[in-house]
């Protein structure tokens, strides 16, 4: 293993920012999800060599990684594209079906745009 990937894995912010980004939060979304705030996130992203215990099982959950990966224990292994969106999804799933079938609506039409983006730059 080179030392930069060593450093990034004992650097307990670095991993934090990394899992961060890989589950598609902002620092601001994160703080929001824990009840926590920017700063705070901030500051353990760049400042803090100690994570914050009280704060770890909300950080593990909400990133979707174990704490043991969060503390670097286990190694980053793959992070699902977006827990966040997964998140979301089993929200919708809960609402009644007419909000559904319009959020579904929605998505389709953002999908058939970029589809359409997407041919149109192909040309």
């Amino acid at each position: 293993m080179s030392k930069k990937i060593n450093e990034e894995l004992s650097s307990f912010g670095k991993r934090l920012a990394k899992l961060r980004k890989a589950a598609g939060y902002t620092q601001q979304q994160l703080a929001d999800e824990i009840g926590a705030t920017r700063r705070m996130i901030a500051y353990y992203e760049a400042e803090s060599q100690h994570p914050p215990a009280n704060m770890l099982v909300d950080l593990a959950r909400a990133l979707s990684v174990s704490a043991d990966t969060l503390l670097g224990i286990k190694p980053i292994e793959a992070v699902p594209l977006s827990s966040r969106l997964e998140r979301r999804i089993r929200q919708i799933e809960t609402l009644g079906p007419k909000s559904r079938q319009q959020i579904t609506q929605l998505i389709d039409t953002f999908v058939e745009a970029e589809q359409l983006k997407k041919k149109a730059n192909a040309h």
